[in-house]
């Protein structure tokens, strides 16, 4: 799943490849806003780490979830 971050005083949006569910990012978002010096933390599909302050995230756009692949690369 493509997830965008937008963050306050910043032009660009980070955007990451997400494998965890739309549910379940949400409700990481939901708990880290509540504490002021929370951080979320996302992992991406090749497993590197995301870390962005909460107080510091705009909006958060949950895309689709990833349909399945074309092409005849393996994963």
């Amino acid at each position: 799943m493509e997830i965008k971050i937008g963050i306050t005083n910043t032009a660009r949006e980070v955007s990451i490849d997400a494998q965890e569910s739309a549910q379940a990012i949400e409700q990481q978002l939901r708990d880290s806003i509540r504490e002021p010096d929370a951080v979320l933390t996302l992992t991406d599909a090749k497993g590197r780490k995301v870390l962005v302050p909460a107080r510091g995230i705009a909006y958060l756009d949950l895309g689709q979830p990833n349909s399945r692949q074309v092409g005849f690369g393996t994963l």
